[in-house]
C-alpha cells in the first residue's frame, strides 16, 4: 500500500470537512467496525463508525492538519506524524482493510 498517497488523501478529507463542517464523507472512509482512540483527550476510545461520527458531528475539530512524515509499521499499518494550523505537533497510528480505516490511535 502506498502509506504516504493513502494518508494525504486521508489528512485532505479531514482539511475539507474541517472547511465544510460536514463530516459524513470522512466518516464513510472507516469500516463498521472501526475503533478510535484518543489520547489525552476526553473522547477517549470510539467503537464502531457511528460513534466515530458522533464525535466528528458533536465535537468537530476546528484545525486543519499538514503531514510531516510517514512510516510504514506493518503491511496495512502506517505511524503519521502532523502539525495542527497552530503549529502544534500530533501523531497518529493508522491501520487499513483494503481501502478503508479500521482503525486510529491519535496522540494529541
Amino acid at each position: 500500500m502506498d502509506f504516504a498517497g493513502a494518508v494525504q488523501d486521508h489528512m485532505a478529507l479531514f482539511n475539507a470537512c474541517v472547511r465544510s463542517g460536514d463530516w459524513t464523507p470522512f466518516v464513510a472512509t472507516f469500516t463498521e467496525d472501526a475503533r478510535m482512540t484518543v489520547v489525552n483527550a476526553p473522547a477517549g476510545t470510539l467503537m464502531g463508525r457511528d460513534a466515530i461520527g458522533a464525535m466528528y458531528t458533536h465535537r468537530p475539530p476546528t484545525e486543519t492538519m499538514r503531514l510531516l512524515e510517514v512510516d510504514t509499521v506493518d503491511e496495512g499499518t502506517a505511524a503519521v506524524r502532523f502539525a495542527w494550523d497552530s503549529g502544534r505537533e500530533s501523531s497518529m497510528v493508522v491501520r487499513w482493510r483494503g481501502d478503508r480505516v479500521c482503525g486510529v490511535e491519535l496522540t494529541l
